[in-house]
């Protein structure tokens, strides 16, 4: 995945007459957190408070669910379709898509992440999973430990990548070379989650089927 990204040419006077030359910044105008869609993940982690408030099962292995189902497919489309096809796109274009898509990735990943986690631990409380003398306690313990590198990946790694590259595009002149590298980063520890995600889904179906 190739994802080298040309020096961002700046400099050059904007079209639009003396007031646009006279200073229109050259990066891209976006907000790096999407205020609408505050409401949306505050809807989402009440409903997750409620659903481990109540201990209701079917609402805990509901959020338990689509949580990893989200997190597994938008950690399979970054690393092995939408990170190919970035590292061929031009600098423009590159930088519209990523303007475009990382706002809201900074909300949902630790939405995401959130509701898979608490609901999973819950659900596994719930049903005895937690317990050592389950008989397949050591798949429980293998997938609690795939989940937490995963979540050290996005939280620390994806998320803080993710901001860099939104600060750096806010910037009058972003400088092409480090949003590369971090796009790179991003890109990559995308496809090694997704790679994780394949393992948690072998682990989940064994469990299920066992």
């Amino acid at each position: 995945m190739a994802l080298d990204v040309p020096p961002v040419v700046t400099g050059q006077a904007p079209a639009g007459g003396p007031e646009a030359a006279a200073g229109t910044p050259a990066g891209p105008q976006f907000a790096i957190v999407p205020l609408w869609g505050l409401p949306i993940v505050a809807a989402v982690l009440a409903g997750l408070v409620a659903a481990i408030a109540t201990n209701s099962l079917w609402a805990i292995d509901f959020f338990h669910v689509v949580g990893g189902a989200t997190w597994t497919v938008i950690d399979l489309f970054l690393g092995f379709v939408l990170g190919p096809i970035l590292g061929r796109l031009s600098m423009p274009a590159r930088a519209e898509l990523t303007t475009r898509l990382m706002p809201k990735m900074l909300l949902i990943m630790p939405t995401v992440v959130t509701c898979t986690l608490a609901a999973g631990w819950q659900l596994a409380r719930h049903v005895g999973d937690l317990s050592s003398s389950y008989s397949h306690h050591g798949w429980v313990v293998a997938s609690m430990i795939v989940v937490a590198v995963m979540a050290v990946v996005a939280l620390g790694i994806l998320e803080p990548a993710n901001l860099a590259v939104l600060f750096e595009l806010k910037k009058p002149q972003p400088d092409g070379q480090v949003i590369g590298r971090l796009m790179k980063r991003f890109i990559y520890s995308a496809g090694v989650t997704g790679a994780m995600q394949i393992a948690t889904l072998v682990i989940m179906t064994r469990l299920a089927t066992t």
